[in-house]
């Protein structure tokens, strides 16, 4: 039997791209297999048969990363398979399911399902470029309804020495950008703009392939019937809310409001039987009013202007014990943030289907029930606390120093003690002043703000929200966050409910988020904590390093960990001693000066001794030729009996004792590391 294969080639920046149709994963809508160089992945879509029950669109993405696309055997001794996904490959999955989501009508109720499988990944082309190609791919030339196609390009700039400028990535369909992820070291507007641009040029191009893909093989689009509103019932809806619409909104009790509307077509003899249809109706009146009172009236729907960010405020070392800690409040939204900060012992080891390495900075988002006045069971983290995580940490690494400038690793959990708009945002600022707190030597204040969009594409006008709340990211068209400090952009991401936006409405975006991220900056985080404190707190570990010679490493560890054992045991088991590969030593403890002891020992130990030095140290053995005197760190060296002073020496004891401190002269120094020590000499 031969497998049927149809391939369609182009490429992006000089590397190859193929799409690939057989009759692989046949009982699928559609699947493709798509390569990018040598990262190979599966995209399958699939629709179910029925309408699912329910008041919203029911799309999944999964991204399935497979160990063997490249080459490795990991996870727990006992269980060699893949487990849940990574952090990574949550991200993944939402970028795509960001960019495609959109395009759909939401009104359909049947289940789709789009599962992206890494086959295998060449460690040079990021799998999320080609997995988003596939699954746009997929849904293009399948019978799904979609309007797609859409691609994504992802860009990386380094400087002259090849330290990162920007990240980035911008997908959407031809016509527009509607999903960004960005990340970058204080980029310019200008720079972020033409990022968008030239990333968008190149969009357009993988679009025109998938164009042609479907023009061959392409499958006619399914007739799926879509629910109409029934014109009693929205009237009766219509004119319930029409009375207390707009002050609903501004007080925030739509979801009183709600209620009281099901509460009223209950009890409605005639419209009972249709209060399915309520909730749909509800969303889409209230979408309109929003947008009415933006784009006709200029209103927004708490009274602010179009630019205005919501009552600020900040603090900072809030708690005594905490290593750092900070609080940001905009409006309704407060998120606290706490760091703690370790030895390098205490790094996240990361082991994926991309990554094996160590993770020094991390930062844990977290959302609970009562941050939006709701009960619920406690969960594990979702995509949505990993999403934002993720953002706050992206805004914030570019000023985290160096390891070799602050030899820590460093932990913030920002937990959201109410929502009402952009806490991802929040976190940002209240983790800047907790890292601030803490004394970790970021020289400059990060901070973010959530802009947002009405959009009227009839009449061709739009309005850009500054500080958007809840009933403006949920009825808005737009989700646009931006972070960075007085001197460029950090971080972007964006998000929408249209088909996409402009570079025209991406650059005026940018202009007003600038505005506001330093009114957050100048006006409320300087004032609360100017700058770094200039020590960690007294709870914080003390650190010291120092760096030996590679073929020292075993001398300190010495036979079994004898060595570093007795440093630590000497030091009353109160510090931890980490020694990574190129020779650095990293010496962590509470008490600074048991911290400084196994500081010296250890320098002691690799201490390169050369004839002619003069050193002092305790006599601890006394021998029938010679006197055995401690140097530290494990070293020892010998006055021989010759060597005590000028004639006939008849016993050791007459010259010294033992616990003596003396000074002595190093006369030699043997290949095996044996020291030979003089005091008539140093006479």
């Amino acid at each position: 039997m031969a497998l049927h294969r149809k391939i369609f080639s182009t490429e992006l920046d000089g590397s190859p791209i193929s799409i690939e149709v057989s009759e692989l994963a046949g009982q699928a809508n559609a699947a493709v297999i798509g390569k990018h160089g040598n990262t190979i992945v599966l995209a399958t879509v699939v629709m179910g048969k029925e309408d699912k029950s329910g008041d919203f669109f029911p799309l999944t993405v999964d991204y399935e990363e497979r160990f063997y696309a490249a080459g490795k055997i990991i996870g727990s001794r006992f269980v060699r398979r893949e487990g849940r996904p990574s952090d990574e490959a949550t991200l993944s999955a939402r970028l795509i399911d960001r960019t495609i989501r959109p395009l759909f009508d939401h009104r359909l109720r049947r289940e789709v399902q789009v599962v992206i499988t890494i086959l295998s990944y060449d460690e040079l082309n990021d799998p999320d470029v080609i997995g988003l190609l596939a699954a746009s791919t997929a849904l293009h030339i399948s019978d799904i309804p979609w309007n797609g196609p859409v691609a994504g390009v992802q860009t990386v700039k380094r400087d002259a020495s090849q330290n990162l400028v920007f990240k980035s990535f911008f997908s959407g369909p031809e016509e527009y950008v509607n999903m960004i992820e960005f990340e970058g070291k204080e980029v310019d507007e200008t720079e972020a703009i033409r990022a968008f641009e030239e990333s968008h040029a190149k969009v357009k191009k993988l679009v025109a392939f998938q164009n042609d893909i479907r023009r061959d093989i392409g499958k006619e689009k399914a007739t799926i019937p879509l629910p109409e509103h029934d014109p009693e019932l929205q009237k009766e809806v219509n004119s319930f809310l029409e009375k207390d619409l707009a002050a609903a909104l501004k007080e925030k009790r739509t979801d009183a409001l709600k209620r009281a509307l099901f509460e009223h077509v209950a009890a409605h003899e005639t419209l009972k039987e249709k209060i399915k249809g309520v909730e749909a109706l509800f969303e889409e009146i209230v979408d309109e009013f929003v947008h009415t009172e933006a784009l006709e009236h200029d209103r927004r729907v708490d009274g602010r202007a179009f630019d205005e960010i919501r009552p600020l405020y900040a603090e900072a070392g809030i708690f005594p014990t905490t290593h750092g800690s900070g609080l940001f409040i905009r409006g309704n939204t407060q998120v606290l943030a706490m760091t703690t900060l370790a030895s390098s012992s205490a790094e996240q080891l990361i082991e994926t289907m991309e990554t094996t390495g160590k993770k020094r900075f991390m930062l844990h988002y977290n959302f609970p029930n009562f941050s939006v006045g709701e009960t619920g069971r406690s969960r594990g983290p979702g995509r949505r606390e990993i999403g934002h995580g993720a953002l706050a940490a992206k805004a914030l690494a570019a000023m985290i120093p160096s390891k070799e400038e602050f030899p820590y690793t460093i932990r913030i959990v920002a937990e959201t003690l109410s929502s009402n708009g952009s806490s991802s945002m929040a976190s940002t600022c209240a983790s800047c002043l907790s890292l601030m707190d803490a004394g970790v030597p970021i020289k400059k204040h990060v901070a973010g703000i959530a802009m947002g969009l009405m959009l009227d594409t009839k009449k061709n006008t739009h309005k850009i929200l500054t500080d958007i709340q809840g009933p403006e990211d949920h009825y808005g068209d737009m989700d646009f966050k931006v972070a960075g400090t007085v001197d460029g952009i950090t971080a972007i991401q964006m998000d929408v409910k249209i088909n996409g936006i402009t570079g025209d409405i991406f650059g005026e975006a940018l202009a007003a988020a600038k505005k506001a991220r330093l009114q957050i900056i100048t006006t409320i985080m300087q004032p609360v904590l100017p700058s770094a404190r200039q020590e960690v707190s007294s709870y914080a570990p003390k650190i010291l390093t120092l760096t030996v010679p590679k073929e020292k490493i075993g001398e300190i560890i010495g036979p079994g960990g004898r060595n570093i054992n007795a440093v630590i045991a000497a030091s009353l088991d109160k510090i931890t001693i980490d020694i990574e590969e190129d020779g650095t030593v990293y010496i962590a403890g509470i008490e600074k000066e048991l911290v400084t002891r196994a500081y010296d020992s250890i320098k002691a130990a690799v201490r390169e001794y050369k004839v002619g030095e003069i050193i002092n140290g305790k006599v601890v053995r006394i021998l029938e030729f010679g006197a055995i005197v401690d140097l530290g760190g494990g070293r020892d060296g010998m006055i021989h009996v010759s060597e005590l002073k000028e004639g006939f020496v008849k016993k050791v004891e007459d010259v010294v004792h033992l616990g003596d401190e003396v000074i002595a002269k190093i006369i030699r120094v043997d290949p095996e590391g044996k020291i030979g020590l003089s005091l008539k000499n140093l006479v």
